[in-house]
């Protein structure tokens, strides 16, 4: 359970025990993402649940609202930063060194905000639309999107030198990389039935996007890209299922 603890204590800001960390156990602590995922979403399910034993008629944008700030406090907002300096970076840079430049400057510029902003308004709208019909997304979003992770990065190179995600610029095994994405879409299939294909196809179609716009303006991927697709794909999961339910 050390590298599952590892990856728990890099992904969220839960209460944990100290982990033993060391490369190889970082590096395998990459196969338990999608199940760092799920924990994110049960904490999410089950806060939802008690708000509707505790408040009933709760006004359901102030429901959402909660949801979607505990969702962000969980994480630390680490996918978050990495959304906004990836997003600052492909608008203020124009070869891959300077947009690598800008992804390590600690500020946010304008699009870095706005990306946010923009980002959190979609999922907080697609939460208003499913979190009485469809609670069970609060479980699988998280999970999905961090499942995609060991895929993203056995195939992409990691163009960063001593960066937060090093220890899976290479080795990775393809055979559970795939394996915790295929598990992980199996229990979106199981859980959502017909309308799970349709987002699956969705969020396939933009992973594959995400990553061609990484190699093309960087040649690879980082830290910062990764947890950008992190929150991209976990909107469009969102948004996928919320027209997929009409």
């Amino acid at each position: 359970m050390n590298t599952l603890i590892i990856a728990l204590q890099f992904l969220t800001r839960l209460p944990l025990p100290q982990a033993q960390y060391n490369p190889a156990a970082a590096k395998t602590s990459i196969y338990w993402y999608g199940a760092v995922g799920l924990i994110i979403g049960a904490v999410l399910l089950l806060t939802n649940g008690l708000l509707q034993w505790l408040a009933p008629a709760m006004d359901t944008s102030i429901h959402s609202a909660l949801i979607l700030c505990l969702w962000v406090l969980i994480t630390g907002a680490l996918h978050l930063d990495g959304l906004a300096d990836s997003a600052d970076a492909w608008l203020g840079g124009q070869t891959p060194e300077r947009t690598l430049e800008i992804m390590k400057d600690p500020r946010s510029g304008p699009a870095g905000v706005t990306s946010i902003v923009l980002l959190l308004l979609l999922k907080f709208a697609c939460l208003q639309a499913l979190i009485e019909h469809s609670a069970l997304l609060l479980l699988l979003a998280p999970a999905l999107s961090r499942s995609l992770m060991p895929v993203l990065f056995l195939h992409t190179p990691y163009v960063r030198e001593n960066g937060l995600a090093t220890a899976f610029a290479s080795g990775l095994s393809a055979k559970l990389s795939y394996g915790v994405m295929a598990g992980v879409g199996a229990l979106w299939c199981v859980l959502l039935g017909f309308s799970a294909l349709f987002a699956l196809l969705v969020i396939g179609i933009v992973f594959i996007g995400l990553r061609a716009m990484m190699l093309d303006r960087i040649g690879g991927t980082t830290g910062d890209t990764a947890g950008a697709a992190v929150e991209i794909l976990e909107a469009v999961s969102l948004l996928a299922i919320t027209v997929a339910l009409g």
